[in-house]
C-alpha cells in the first residue's frame, strides 16, 4: 500500500518537476519538447489516479511552455516570409 502511494506522489512530482524545466528551456526544442509532453502526460494520468494538485500543475505549465514553444517557432517562421517578400 506505502509503495502504491510513493509511485503516484512521485508522478506528482515528476509532473511539476519536469513542467518546470520545459518552461526554462522554451527556447531549446529539443529539451523543451520532450519535457513538456511528459509534464503533460504524467500530469493527466496523476491527475485521474489521484486528483493530485500538483500533477495539474505541471500538466498546466507543460501546456503553458508547448504553446510558448509554438508561438516563438510561428513567429520566426512569420519573420523570414516577410522579410522574403
Amino acid at each position: 500500500m506505502e509503495n502504491e502511494e510513493k509511485k503516484k506522489q512521485s508522478m506528482n512530482v515528476a509532473s511539476l518537476v519536469l513542467g518546470i524545466i520545459s518552461l526554462i528551456t522554451v527556447g531549446f526544442a529539443y529539451i523543451c519538447l520532450p519535457t513538456g509532453i511528459l509534464a503533460i502526460v504524467f500530469g493527466v494520468k496523476s491527475t485521474k489516479k489521484t486528483g493530485s494538485k500538483l500533477g495539474k500543475a505541471g500538466m498546466i505549465i507543460g501546456i503553458v511552455s508547448l504553446s510558448i514553444l509554438a508561438l516563438l517557432y510561428i513567429g520566426i517562421i512569420l519573420i523570414i516570409v516577410m522579410s522574403n517578400l
